[in-house]
């Protein structure tokens, strides 16, 4: 048996930092949305024991540091799995870029064993054991479009925001999410107006949206790296109701009206930053 899954990565339509928790983490508030971009993974079972991970992507290591292999490990841990799993990883997503690839793959890995072992776990079940691997798992195992808070583990289903074109740039530029917690100043935020950002999702029109949601961790990382703050830019003056960098960055979305100025805005983007890589996709 053969399971093929496709993992959506997420953008961040508004995104806030509240306060640090004693443990360390932070408590956020932001309203995730998947896209159509993804990654593709193919799983089957293995005569041989363990996991056996490969990939066309030489971005990404292929032994237990990588978070598909510790979902997989965490399956075969929690349900004592006697067989092994090979898994091949198709990687489109760009990688450490505030876009969630490692988050979507670990929970594609979590859904497709529980199918191929016929686990018959239910997407909470899915949820819980993936909060134990990141703080965007759970999320990713549902999908669409929520409000995260907490540290990202406390999910509200939001009106589905679908179909709406957006361009996913990723910069030359590497950010951690260490690095983007520490160029904030938390006694002196600019918070974004989550509430004009829920009401436009509300009315299901993403047209409404700010045209920059806000993102706490844009500030300090766009003077590390100035040229996230020109794309974002470049993607207004080409036709974008909607821009922003999604995460801890350094990737940027720009919503489009429609599919031909969304394909136009691409392949000027491309033009205008040859060093930096361009995705069309769509929400949902």
């Amino acid at each position: 048996m053969q399971i093929r899954i496709s993992a959506k990565a997420k953008i961040n339509l508004g995104l806030d930092v509240l306060n640090r928790r004693p443990d360390g983490y932070h408590n956020i508030r932001t309203v995730m949305q998947t896209v159509t971009l993804c990654d593709d993974l193919i799983f089957s079972e293995s005569s041989e024991k363990g996991i056996r991970l490969f990939s066309d992507s030489q971005a990404v290591p292929l032994n237990e540091s990588n978070l598909i292999w510790k979902a997989a490990q965490l399956m075969i841990n929690e349900f004592s799995l006697t067989k092994g799993i090979f898994i091949r990883l198709e990687k489109n997503i760009p990688v450490a870029a505030g876009l969630a690839g490692g988050s979507t793959d670990a929970a594609a890995t979590l859904s497709a064993v529980n199918r191929l072992f016929s686990l018959e776990l239910d997407d909470r079940a899915l949820a819980g054991l993936g909060a134990r691997l990141g703080a965007d798992v759970p999320f990713c195992i549902y999908g669409g479009t929520m409000l995260a808070e907490g540290i990202g583990e406390l999910l509200t289903p939001l009106p589905p925001l679908q179909g709406c074109p957006v361009i996913i740039g990723k910069p030359k530029v590497s950010v951690s999410t260490r690095m983007a917690y520490e160029s904030l100043d938390l006694s002196s935020l600019e918070h974004p107006d989550m509430a004009a950002i829920l009401s436009s999702i509300q009315k299901e029109d993403p047209t409404l949206l700010p045209l920059h949601p806000g993102n706490v961790f844009a500030p300090g990382v766009i003077k590390m790296f100035p040229v996230i703050e020109n794309i974002i830019g470049k993607m207004e003056e080409l036709g974008s109701f909607c821009s922003q960098m999604s995460g801890s960055g350094p990737s940027v979305f720009g919503l489009f009206p429609d599919r031909r100025s969304a394909e136009q805005a691409c392949s000027n983007l491309s033009v205008t930053f040859p060093d930096s890589e361009f995705h069309l996709a769509f929400l949902g």
